[in-house]
């Protein structure tokens, strides 16, 4: 698997893995439509799932190469390497766009999700009671999680842990975003952004030979939280990948069904015509993050007039449907060369 991919193929791999990064930072996308869209959603949750005791017994051992080839290394490594990187690029340049374009990035993502939606259901062949009834509560699902009211923020450490695991659920499961659960269960900021912060602080302190940090209560108390926050994050990776694995093997039609549903349903987060409701205090002031932005509380949606701009965004939701289509088409084209 590993040997025959061309450098084309590892670019691309690695392209995927920006598009994968830049999406699951965005609260109501989902990394994991991706790579369904992009035809490498079974290889990867395969691949997460030789993360197992066989694999780190290789580590241990000592046997590198044999550990790099079980675990799909180069597989893993190109599109882990792409996340990152869009972490802070792509990712950087979204959040650019969404402040100032924001109506249009979230036309490109409906359009991109209606994709998606087509994209699962025009080869899907087997329906019957037991997947329409999948589909059907996948749908609630999707759509009840993006009109609950978000809780208040939590860094108690047992709980931070759970939200490692619920916020990589994004890449694991098409149309159920990880940065929106985040929101919902309060932490968004404290994990996506306060954290983070702390940590790049940390690193320019460190190679400034500043470590007065040690005695600040309050950097030493996120660093923790992004610690703990990231060991969640891997063992929900791996959890899920591996309860994945199993239901795609042995129950394959509901598992597609339950997830196009979701992905049904996440369009109620992604509607592109809807206005920001901010945290405020007692006051009525907006409460503010450590890098002095606005707080997300959640989403009052609308139907739109018809205008230019709705047009306009029309024509971008056209875009994000064409997006996906190109992905499949060039998805198709790998596939039948490879043969």
């Amino acid at each position: 698997m590993q040997s025959t991919r061309t450098l084309k193929d590892r670019i691309f791999l690695v392209i995927k893995g920006l598009s994968m990064g830049a999406a699951n930072k965005v609260p109501g996308v989902s990394g994991g439509v991706v790579a369904f869209v992009a035809g490498f959603y079974e290889e990867f949750i395969y691949s997460l799932q030789r993360v197992n005791k066989t694999a780190f017994k290789l580590l241990f051992n000592g046997r590198f190469k044999s550990f790099y080839r079980y675990i799909n290394g180069k597989f893993l490594g190109l599109l882990f390497l792409g996340m990152i990187v869009s972490y802070f690029s792509v990712s950087k340049i979204l959040d650019y766009l969404i402040a100032n374009y924001e109506l249009y990035v979230w036309s490109i993502f409906f359009g991109m999700i209606l994709g998606s939606i087509y994209y699962i259901s025009k080869d899907f062949n087997a329906w019957n009671r037991k997947t329409i009834i999948a589909i059907i509560l996948g749908a609630v699902a999707g759509i009840s999680i993006s009109f609950l009211d978000p809780a208040m923020e939590n860094d108690n450490l047992i709980f931070v842990f759970f939200c490692g695991i619920i916020s990589v659920s994004g890449m694991t499961l098409p149309g159920f975003s990880g940065s929106f659960i985040l929101i919902l269960l309060g932490n968004y900021v404290l994990l996506l952004v306060d954290s983070v912060n702390a940590l790049y602080d940390t690193i320019f302190d460190v190679f400034s030979g500043n470590f007065e940090f040690i005695h600040n209560e309050v950097r030493i108390r996120m660093l923790k939280v992004l610690a703990v926050f990231t060991l969640g994050s891997v063992a929900g990776l791996v959890t899920f990948s591996h309860i994945l694995n199993y239901i795609l093997k042995h129950y394959k039609n509901i598992t597609l069904a339950t997830i196009a549903g979701f992905i049904i349903g996440s369009l109620g987060v992604v509607w592109p015509w809807k206005e920001t409701i901010y945290k405020t205090n007692f006051e009525g002031a907006f409460i503010l993050d450590s890098t002095g932005k606005q707080i997300i509380a959640n989403y009052q949606r609308f139907f739109p007039e018809f205008n230019t701009q709705t047009y306009i965004a029309i024509a971008y939701i056209a875009l994000g449907i064409l997006i996906v289509l190109g992905l499949e088409w060039y998805g198709q084209r790998t596939r039948q060369l490879k043969a």
